[in-house]
């Protein structure tokens, strides 16, 4: 795809190279592997010189055999416009991209400044495990305020303050249908947690799996599974909620637990292998999750169309950013480079 038609006319570029070259469930070949994607990320902001670019991918990428790579990574995404040569390899042009960082002249317009978080999207609101690593780059002659950026990203929801509010009651009065042994099951496993300890602003609490399926920031509660037979229709007036049969727990493929975030929502149709897409329900049995209950655990509006059948939905998911997460990450350079272009 040629982007040179956008230059100068983006202020943001956001996107997630294929993650499975760096990802624990894949290969793990990294630069070597045909997926890699971020070689036509340096060549889109080339083509458009955006004011900021936002990438997501896999915690996989911090892991000490990709180090090396992962910091090549960031110096290209500062230097997107000295391209690495033909047949040379990624080692041979980081020698260049050093070279140049420590003793070249560049001009700021093509001089990006580069900073990357490791998240977890818990921790911004979202009921999901979720372990990701953020890169974020802002164009040199901007002039962005980098504190303020970090302020704006901070989390601000832990799992402390959900133990919290589980022992103070407080969870469970949002939760009155539960039954007792549940949440004496539940409670035998954090009880003996010490309290939160904050100096400062209290962390608002982890959302869980029964937070998304009774509905968070104003999403009505999702209605009860109690078909399990593959055919299309809407339960109470929702698209895509449909029981699906068949769901298995054993050793190595467990479910998710209602009053925790939910696993990693991966891009598999049972998101074998640890039972990411499997649910413990409050009577003990366990099904699958409708694609409906896996979108708000992504913290997609309801009335996000999803495309294809089951599989693909579940792909697409799997895929995507956490809509809470991004918006965190987003709003903070929307606002940076507001502010920035207002102090000019």
């Amino acid at each position: 795809m040629d982007f040179e038609y956008l230059k100068g006319s983006v202020d943001l570029l956001a996107g997630g190279p294929p993650c499975q070259p760096f990802s624990l469930g894949g290969v793990a070949k990294g630069d070597e592997d045909d997926r890699n994607g971020f070689p036509h990320m340096f060549r889109a902001i080339r083509e458009m010189e955006p004011k900021a670019v936002i990438c997501e991918n896999v915690r996989g990428l911090l892991r000490a055999s990709f180090k090396p790579y992962f910091d090549y990574i960031k110096r290209e995404l500062s230097l997107p416009f000295e391209e690495r040569q033909e047949g040379s390899t990624w080692r041979e042009h980081d020698e260049v991209l050093r070279h140049m960082l420590e003793t070249a002249n560049v001009e700021p317009r093509q001089r990006y400044d580069v900073m990357h978080f490791a998240v977890n999207a818990a921790d911004y609101g979202v009921p999901q495990i979720r372990n990701r690593v953020i890169m974020v780059a802002f164009r040199r002659d901007l002039g962005i305020d980098w504190e303020r950026f970090q302020e704006l990203v901070r989390p601000r929801y832990s799992e402390a303050s959900l133990h919290e509010d589980m022992v103070s009651g407080a969870y469970w009065d949002r939760h009155p249908e539960v039954p007792k042994e549940v949440r004496e099951r539940v409670m035998a496993g954090i009880s003996q947690r010490p309290p939160v300890q904050s100096a400062g602003e209290r962390p608002l609490p982890w959302r869980t799996l029964r937070d998304a399926i009774k509905g968070i920031d104003g999403q009505p509660p999702l209605p009860p599974v109690e078909r399990l037979d593959r055919k299309e229709y809407k339960l109470g007036g929702f698209t895509d909620h449909i029981g699906w049969p068949d769901a298995r727990i054993y050793p190595g493929h467990t479910p998710n637990e209602l009053d925790r975030p939910a696993k990693t929502v991966k891009a598999g149709v049972h998101g074998v292998p640890g039972g990411e897409s499997v649910m413990l329900l409050d009577n003990g049995s366990h099904r699958y999750m409708t694609v409906r209950e896996t979108a708000r655990v992504m913290t997609f509006p309801d009335d996000w169309k999803l495309s294809g059948p089951r599989g693909e939905k579940m792909r697409q998911l799997g895929n995507a950013v956490p809509v809470l997460l991004g918006k965190v990450f987003a709003d903070a350079v929307a606002t940076v480079l507001g502010e920035a272009e207002r102090s000019r």
